[in-house]
């Protein structure tokens, strides 16, 4: 054993045996928990769960991304649409069922008087579904 003592005859060489010993009592103490919770982990607890029959989930509408940039040039889902056409394919989009929702992406230095001009047509042709998409800073709060 490497135990130091009172004799001076002794090699000041280190210590090189390794103590198992508690490394073996926590592996022990570990396999006993194992021993002991296995077993839980195969017992199942039968339950008699009821039946029931629903809905199915209503068909989710697309969505049409709108884009308005600062000098009021606009995309249709991210390809350019003239203000002419704009009111074609608005009046067509009202037609389909379910009806999709419109999402407004405006950059921040557009002028409202586009956008009050974009949601008049929306709503005057027919679309209900309008929505704002902004991008969140800080904490959730917009800059």
């Amino acid at each position: 054993m490497a135990f130091g003592g009172f004799n001076d005859n002794q090699n000041q060489a280190p210590m090189a045996d390794i103590n198992i010993t508690p490394m073996v009592d926590v592996m022990l103490v570990l396999l006993v928990i194992f021993i002991i919770t296995a077993p839980l982990f195969t017992h199942a607890i039968k339950v008699d769960l009821p039946s029931a029959q629903s809905a199915p989930a209503p068909e989710k509408p697309e969505t049409i991304s709108l884009s308005i940039d600062r000098s009021g040039k606009m995309f249709w889902n991210d390809a350019p649409v003239a203000e002419s056409e704009l009111t074609d394919r608005l009046i067509a989009a009202a037609a389909r069922q379910p009806q999709p929702e419109l999402q407004l992406r405006a950059d921040k230095d557009t002028r409202y008087e586009i956008l009050a001009q974009v949601m008049s047509l929306a709503q005057n042709n027919g679309l209900n579904k309008i929505g704002f998409v902004t991008v969140p800073g800080k904490n959730g709060a917009t800059k």
